[in-house]
């Protein structure tokens, strides 16, 4: 009887999509390529609803390059569209490094806008954006976001002003400090050697190298930074992944999918905390790369891209034969319905 329950429950579609999940989450790490140039694999990312300063600037466009660790800061207003940040791209970026090849970022409507899209593709850039509510995708710039909010907030303190006029001087302290990844500070693995400070003037002098001895000494150092950098994410990777389990899906397969993503985005039947954790089944039309899927949605989700990192699936098992929705009987007075 005890087992005859269990697997009922098991296979309720109701339970599945109430029950809260106490297991290790799904999908191991999936680390980016390291880099081969400085400057041409970059990450992007946006911090906004900041004060709005007297310049007007109320966002911070933050870019960071993958190889090196360095960084642009750079202030900007929210409602900038698509066009007006390819040409503040074009005017900060571009002429002080070239065309990057890739562009790691998320799903912001200004990365997924048709003119951001046809812009790159003309430029020869490949967007590589994020999968749909999964910033762990682009977690170089989430963590280069949570240091200069810290430096931005320990100036505002001690220093006061407009976050603004800080940024400049922040975004130089950021790119001439130790990276832990590289063993050295970004601008030392940029331009070869330390950026000079007001506190170390006579530290670092000008150097005389012959042409020959730069490329070689380039060359040592590009291969000992790509080395700590995959020794770095081999041991992030594995700490990480004791964290989680591996699962594949297959096309064709009935999967539930995690209401949480969309708080304060959408709101499932308009029942606020209460809402179901897990919304569906819906059914897998495609895998995309490792640890991706797409999903069959229906036409009331049709403003969402169906593309869902593994982490957010659980696979159904409701039997669909056996479940009879609510709204679609008709009870008489003697409690009897039509099948």
């Amino acid at each position: 009887m005890k087992h005859e329950v269990t697997k009922y429950v098991s296979k309720c579609l109701t339970c599945s999509q109430v029950k809260a999940e106490h297991q290790k989450p799904y999908g191991k790490i999936q680390p980016l390529d390291i880099p081969e140039w400085k400057w041409e694999h970059i990450t992007m990312d946006f911090i906004t609803k900041l004060p709005r300063t007297a310049k007007g600037h109320d966002t911070i466009w933050e870019i960071v390059d993958r190889l090196t660790k360095s960084a642009h800061f750079l202030p900007i207003r929210e409602t900038f569209s698509s066009e007006r940040l390819a040409e503040v791209f074009i005017n900060e970026v571009v002429a002080r490094h070239g065309m990057p090849l890739t562009i790691v970022s998320d799903r912001d409507t200004r990365f997924t806008s048709r003119f951001w899209k046809r812009f790159h593709e003309a430029m020869g850039t490949r967007l590589n954006i994020s999968t749909a509510y999964h910033p762990q995708t682009d977690g170089q710039s989430e963590r280069t976001i949570q240091t200069l909010e810290d430096v931005l907030r320990a100036c505002i303190i001690d220093f006061g002003g407009s976050w603004d006029s800080h940024l400049p001087l922040a975004e130089f302290s950021y790119n001439n400090s130790h990276h832990t990844t590289i063993g050295m500070p970004p601008y030392e693995m940029l331009y070869g050697r330390k950026c000079r400070t007001p506190i170390c003037w006579g530290e670092i002098g000008q150097k005389e190298l012959w042409s020959l001895e730069v490329v070689r000494e380039t060359s040592e150092r590009f291969d000992q930074i790509k080395a700590r950098m995959k020794a770095a994410q081999d041991r992030q990777k594995s700490y990480a992944d004791k964290q989680r389990r591996p699962i594949e899906f297959n096309v064709g397969d009935r999967v539930m999918l995690r209401v949480s993503p969309w708080k304060g985005i959408i709101r499932f039947r308009k029942r606020g905390k209460l809402s179901p954790r897990f919304v569906g089944p819906f059914r897998i039309m495609a895998r995309v790369g490792e640890v991706a899927y797409r999903l069959e949605l229906p036409d009331e989700l049709s403003g969402i891209h169906p593309t869902f990192h593994v982490s957010h699936l659980r696979k159904c098992l409701a039997d669909e034969s056996a479940h009879i929705p609510l709204t679609d009987i008709e009870v008489d007075n003697s409690l009897n319905y039509i099948e």
